[in-house]
């Protein structure tokens, strides 16, 4: 191999990871500016909850149409047009004058995001060979988990020293390096499967699914569980998810190719995604405001109290990695589950009394667990990925992981009704500390802890890797080896 071609993995992985920790990063490093943010712009807290609700959302939304996007254009196009719009997108809300248009943006922003995410996945399954393809996965995770769990501390630096608007204004620069890498990479063609046009029909059905189900769930603090508004959304949620399965079979060109809808551990791994992204992230916005608005912290000191969780997320993954070729990933996911749901309900029984070892040891575990998940069940979705379908399914997996935590703060907000004993936060009576927020932690644990059935469907042997049918079978690849 001539240098060149040597360099060309290796700026194909240095854009990769960039790319998929600026958004990951975005999604995370908003909460702990959230309170400066609603100071400044005199929001209430059904808008400061949608600057991130509705980026999450926006980004699920129109992962899977980029990945198909991807997969039928190339993918280094949709990771430059990703990353430059992101860019002017963030530059845009650093300087909203508004809480209005802080959600506008923060939704384009989350479009673009969606652009460039997947890609960031499939130019690895394209540059590297299948024997070295393991580590630069692995690193992505990582990576991943770092920039999520390390958003609470950079905004809490950024909040502390240059104002919440700092937050946005650093990614510029990011995107454009981002830009300059993705125009130095270099691909060769990708195969293509099921070649036609994507079903756009099914598409923005499962868009509107998503808008329907998160504006229902958001609606809750201020409507309740039981108004009709509430219940009419979540019906109508229920009859988009049926017309969804109904246009898919009928479809020649199905949303979801039928040769990863019927793939048990995809599935499997996606929910535990799902449910466990939306459990951490939801406890982490609880947890912000009571560390912030009940324990009178300050940004800064709120980051610095949640950084635990970013250094075991960073030692959490080899540790996965090196678990999995030992005890197979059906016992590493139960077992880093059951860590998270212990972490959530941990946090519930905290308070203003309780000692920082506490809350460290806590938020520590809760990283460690979720670092063996994200770990687990992403090397099962890649070990199970058809030929020709990098982009769809890395949009479908990065979709579980951007509804789950849109779902989870959604809920939180849902269950966290004002308490006579607790502080309300200005304009909307959302409790700082209290009982009201160890029951929304408890719901929240509630939710994750759902994820130990899925867990339970992944593969049990320590050398099998399903395959697109959904059966085990041998293979000799270190990157197989390692995510078994």
């Amino acid at each position: 191999m001539t240098g060149a071609a040597a360099g060309r993995p290796r700026i194909a992985l240095l854009a990769a990871v960039a790319g998929a920790m600026i958004v990951a990063l975005d999604g995370t490093v908003l909460l702990v500016a959230q309170p400066d943010l609603q100071r400044d712009l005199g929001a209430t807290v059904t808008q400061v909850q949608w600057t991130s609700t509705g980026y999450l959302l926006a980004v699920a939304a129109f992962l899977v149409i980029a990945g198909r996007l991807g997969d039928r254009y190339g993918h280094r196009r949709l990771l430059f047009a990703g990353v430059l719009g992101f860019g002017a997108a963030s530059a845009g809300i650093a300087f909203a004058p508004e809480a209005g248009w802080v959600i506008v943006l923060r939704i384009a922003q989350g479009v673009f995001g969606a652009l460039l995410q997947p890609a960031t996945l499939a130019l690895l399954r394209l540059v590297y060979p299948p024997d070295r393809l393991g580590a630069a996965v692995a690193l992505r995770t990582s990576a991943i988990g770092v920039a999520a769990g390390a958003g609470p501390l950079l905004g809490g630096l950024l909040v502390a020293h240059l104002g919440w608007r700092a937050v946005f204004l650093v990614n510029v620069p990011a995107a454009l390096a981002i830009a300059a890498l993705t125009l130095a990479v270099r691909v060769p063609a990708a195969p293509r499967a099921g070649g036609g046009r994507t079903d756009l029909v099914a598409a923005a059905l499962f868009a509107v699914l998503l808008a329907v189900l998160v504006h229902s769930l958001a609606g809750v603090p201020e409507h309740g569980w039981a108004a009709p508004r509430t219940f009419l959304g979540l019906v109508l949620v229920v009859c988009l998810a049926v017309g969804l399965v109904l246009r898919e079979r009928r479809s020649a060109q199905p949303f979801v190719p039928p040769a990863v809808a019927r793939s048990v551990p995809v599935v499997a791994s996606m929910t535990i995604l799902l449910v466990t992204s939306g459990g951490m992230f939801g406890a982490l916005f609880v947890s912000t405001f009571v560390l912030q608005n009940g324990l009178g912290l300050d940004p800064l000191t709120t980051g610095l109290r949640v950084l635990p969780l970013t250094v075991l997320m960073v030692l959490g993954a080899p540790a996965a990695h090196a678990t999995l070729r030992r005890y197979g990933a059906r016992r590493v996911a139960i077992t880093g589950q059951a860590l998270v749901v212990l972490a959530i309900v941990g946090l519930s029984a905290l308070g203003p009394a309780s000692p920082w070892a506490w809350w460290s040891a806590t938020f520590a575990v809760l990283g460690a667990g979720f670092a063996v998940v994200m770990v687990t069940a992403t090397g099962t979705v890649v070990g199970d990925t058809p030929p020709g379908y990098a982009g769809v399914v890395g949009g479908l997996k990065q979709t579980a992981m951007n509804v789950g935590p849109t779902l989870g703060i959604a809920v939180a907000a849902g269950t966290m009704p004002p308490h006579p004993s607790a502080t309300p936060l200005p304009g909307a009576g959302l409790p700082a500390s209290g009982p009201a927020m160890g029951t929304a932690l408890l719901v929240l644990a509630a939710l994750a802890g759902l994820g130990l059935l899925p867990a339970s469907l992944l593969p049990k042997a320590r050398n099998a890797v399903p395959t697109a049918a959904g059966q085990p079978c041998r293979r000799r690849s270190s990157m197989q080896k390692t995510l078994s």
